[in-house]
């Protein structure tokens, strides 16, 4: 067994001894840690444009050392990153359910959706898929802090049946009281709001799993399908389907208003 772990130990050492001697030869390799740490800043930032471009420095890095075996690179590199920023969920206080499946998610989508000739838009969507989860849990800042305790609790549990009723009971306040601070620190009502969630959640089961329009539906507890696609298609601008068969659509983000901030 000392023997077998022996080996082990020494062949990594040989394996890494030889890596450093090879990226000897390769310009640019040493900036890579620090294009990636720009990449996550830029993510954290809600930047997407500009960490997508990050994302293609660090890809064309790889693209040098990794020769033939570049999709490869590409698929491990995929899923390093990923773990990467599931740690900066954990460090944002993310609910463990949730960066449990953000990372399932990212791996699945690696090994089921990456196509080696379309690995650059898989990229743009890896980072897009990053910045949705990241901006679910950027603190808001309204002058009311039970506002923003609100805002915070429905991002955790959007998937959930709420009500105002239910929202009003968690936080020990009455329906019109919520109903009345919400809608004059945020500008659109309560119902509104979850709604808009519920959309810009939906998105990504739509264009990222093999779940029905109408499980969608079911799933961010909308009464129908045709409600949820009325509601949808009001945010959104098409409906479920049509935004499902176009993936050259971009997403939709609802802005809350800076005025009221």
């Amino acid at each position: 067994m000392l023997e077998h772990q022996y080996s082990i130990s020494e062949s990594i050492s040989k394996r890494y001894f030889k890596e450093i001697e090879m990226m000897n030869q390769y310009e640019g390799i040493e900036k890579f840690f620090d294009i990636e740490a720009q990449l996550l800043r830029q993510i954290n930032q809600l930047e997407a444009e500009a960490a997508k471009k990050s994302l293609q420095e660090l890809l064309n890095i790889l693209s040098i050392r990794a020769g033939k075996q570049f999709f490869r690179a590409v698929r491990h590199y995929f899923v390093i990153l990923s773990s990467v920023v599931t740690r900066k969920l954990i460090e944002n206080q993310v609910p463990s359910k949730k960066v449990f499946a953000f990372n399932v998610a990212c791996v699945e989508m690696i090994d089921e959706r990456m196509n080696d000739a379309e690995y650059l838009q898989f990229a743009d969507d890896l980072i897009e898929f990053y910045i949705y989860v990241i901006s679910e849990r950027k603190q808001p800042y309204y002058k009311h802090q039970t506002v923003n305790k609100v805002i915070m609790f429905i991002d955790d549990e959007i998937e959930s049946d709420l009500s105002v009723e239910d929202i009003a009971s968690y936080f020990k306040i009455s329906t019109s009281h919520l109903s009345r601070i919400f809608k004059e620190h945020v500008g659109i009502t309560l119902v509104e709001y979850l709604n808009v969630r519920r959309v810009e959640e939906s998105q990504y089961y739509l264009r990222h799993t093999n779940k029905s329009i109408s499980d969608i539906s079911e799933q961010f507890h909308f009464c129908n399908q045709s409600y949820y696609t009325r509601i949808f298609k009001k945010y959104v601008g098409v409906t479920p389907k049509h935004f499902k068969d176009n993936p050259e659509l971009e997403y939709f983000r609802f802005q809350l208003p800076e005025r009221l901030l």
